[in-house]
């Protein structure tokens, strides 16, 4: 069986809720209540991003009130700013990171962690909002049963791809966590088995016990 990997249009949200620059903070706040939501994006009159407002950026505006006759502590010129605005564009967080439907879930995922942010907006080859992931959405992967993984690693990856016989390598997978154990020629048969291994979707680890006779990298036979 040959999995395809899952892209962001098979996980995110396409029912997404937006809100305009103008759109007053109390409005704001009625539709993350209403919805169930902890973040709205901002869209312009084509549909495209301009920025997303959060529960958090909400929040500043009681964050500056004065507690118990003391004024709030002092803030960054920015949340400043966020505390005194009345509508979404004075509180939204910018730039956006958006993403595309046909991208691979673990190049969602990188992104995210990379511009470190908790949501995706997902646009279509006009910039337009189609969806939103978030981080939520992307652990999806990993809920994959281990006889599904099982399968694509011992039937595509080392039968298809290496065309290596069960008796050779031998695959154990519990809870995401794949166990390769068995001996190759090669060590660098031993290498790709691995590193595709872990390439497969729902791999949550690999712990490699493969054995090989001879170094293929340039060293000789292996002396272990």
């Amino acid at each position: 069986m040959t999995a395809q990997h899952s892209t962001v249009s098979e996980v995110m949200t396409r029912d997404v809720v937006t809100v305009r620059p103008d759109t007053p903070f109390k409005e704001i706040a009625s539709v993350l209540s209403r919805h169930g939501i902890s973040a709205v994006p901002v869209a312009d009159a084509r549909g495209a991003p301009v920025g997303v407002v959060s529960e958090a950026d909400l929040l500043r505006k009681q964050a500056e009130q004065p507690v118990g006759g003391q004024q709030a502590a002092p803030g960054w010129p920015r949340e400043k700013s966020k505390a005194r605005a009345e509508n979404a564009a004075g509180l939204m967080t910018t730039p956006v990171v958006t993403a595309h439907a046909d991208w691979p879930v673990a190049q969602a995922a990188r992104a995210m962690d990379r511009h470190r942010v908790k949501r995706l907006l997902v646009v279509d080859e006009t910039d337009r909002i189609i969806g939103i992931v978030s981080r939520s959405d992307l652990l999806h992967v990993y809920l994959r049963p281990d006889e599904e993984i099982y399968e694509e690693i011992n039937d595509d990856v080392l039968e298809g791809m290496l065309g290596l016989e069960e008796e050779e390598v031998q695959v154990q997978v519990h809870e995401g966590v794949v166990t390769l154990r068995g001996e190759v020629e090669n060590q660098s048969t031993a290498q790709i088995a691995e590193r595709l291994a872990r390439g497969v979707e729902g791999v949550v680890t690999v712990r490699p016990m493969i054995d090989y006779a001879v170094d293929d990298r340039g060293r000789g036979p292996a002396t272990a």
